[in-house]
């Protein structure tokens, strides 16, 4: 037993948690954190909510049983309620590093009358020792999961599920670029899309370390929620679909701080011009991260059908929905945002209602759609010059 696990745990500090159909029993610590070793986190029901919902669909998608590996199992909720609340499961295996997580997690699947298989092994061994098993692959630690991504890609087959969280927020969204460039080999820019751009950077990352071994991959949801991103990945195979899929979704955003002008530019050696086209402003680059689509319309179609379908026990069904259709909004709108504030602060003149943006926008026969990432952007094919033009009308 490790020496973050020497805790006298009694019946006294014993909590019990009911969560969606599942009941489980984890020790009481005082504060949420890495150090805990039976981790559970209230705050990332949503997150199990989603993929739950998630995986439901991609099994119905490829019409098969599933076996699926909980990679940071912790207090093992995430698996037991894989287990007992999809169908046509076949295998789930929860794994941690802590004897005392897995312990807990015996227990909680017992609670629940489930079978399921524990492993206590460092995550990139066990990743490693079962190669083309799992048909999904769930890595949710606390931090990055950049340490994790070549073992997952080395085990991951054709057609399967790669569920990846992040919770290092502040490097991918460029609050601290040197641990971004160290973990996911890719330059950060804190923008007012930042979040947009921290997903499109794990990404590319997991696109271009799964290129080595001839697989591609293609986007069914992201949403960036709280502290955290959350991406679900289905995984290609083949050397030329690989080449191509690396060609036409791997790039770099390129900013202009001073007047706010940003375009997307495929391909990972190509050209950058330096100045702003606009103002002639030094520009800031960001990547190189996914250019590519990050929501899918269909799958997100389906997820939100099959939350419709479900007799009520998701206690974050009226969050999931919102979340969910605004994703399903986004599935074809341009790369990144505009941020009204911020624009209507470049301008320096009070913001106009957002709502009145988005009808002169759309008279205007531009897309306008609000995005999840933040409750005053807005996504559109309108140039940053025509749209400060359509804000400074709606104020005269």
């Amino acid at each position: 037993m490790g020496k973050e696990e020497k805790i006298a745990i009694s019946e006294e500090n014993i909590e019990t948690i009911e969560e969606g159909l599942v009941k489980i029993q984890i020790p009481s610590f005082e504060k949420v954190s890495s150090k805990a070793p039976v981790f559970y986190n209230s705050k990332m029901e949503l997150n199990r909510d989603i993929s739950i919902l998630a995986l439901k669909t991609f099994q119905k998608e490829i019409n098969n049983e599933i076996a699926i590996c909980d990679v940071f199992g912790g207090s093992g909720i995430r698996g037991i309620r894989y287990k007992k609340e999809i169908d046509n499961v076949s295998d789930v295996v929860v794994n941690d590093i802590s004897s005392l997580a897995i312990e807990f997690g015996k227990i909680n699947a017992n609670i629940n009358s489930l079978e399921i298989d524990f492993e206590q092994k460092e995550a990139n061994i066990l990743l490693r020792e079962n190669r083309g098993k799992f048909d999904v692959i769930d890595i949710d630690p606390f931090g990055t999961p950049s340490y994790f991504v070549d073992s997952a890609g080395y085990s991951l087959k054709k057609d399967s599920l790669l569920c990846i969280t992040a919770t290092d927020t502040s490097a991918l969204c460029g609050t601290y670029k040197e641990p971004c460039i160290r973990k996911y080999n890719s330059k950060p820019y804190k923008s007012e899309y930042c979040h947009e751009n921290g997903i499109r950077i794990l990404a590319g990352f997991v696109a271009l370390t799964l290129a080595k071994y001839k697989k591609y991959i293609e986007i069914k949801l992201s949403h960036s929620s709280e502290h955290y991103m959350r991406l679900y990945i289905k995984i290609k195979k083949g050397s030329a679909a690989t080449d191509e899929s690396l060609d036409n979704n791997i790039g770099y955003i390129s900013h202009c701080k001073k007047c706010l002008y940003r375009i997307a530019i495929s391909g990972i050696a190509s050209p950058i011009d330096e100045l702003c086209p606009i103002c002639g402003e030094k520009i800031q680059i960001a990547g190189p991260l996914w250019i590519g689509k990050i929501q899918n319309h269909d799958f997100i179609d389906n997820m939100l059908n099959d939350l419709s379908n479900e007799t009520t026990y998701l206690n974050t069904e009226n969050k999931i929905a919102k979340l969910l259709n605004s994703c399903l909004l986004e599935a074809d709108a341009p790369i990144t945002f505009y941020d009204v504030h911020v624009i209507c602060k470049n301008l320096k003149i009070s913001a106009p209602k957002l709502d009145d943006i988005i009808t002169k926008l759309e008279e205007e026969g531009f897309l306008a759609i609000k995005t999840h990432f933040n409750p005053i952007g807005i996504k559109s094919d309108v140039d940053i010059e025509r749209f400060k033009e359509i804000i400074l009308s709606l104020i005269k």
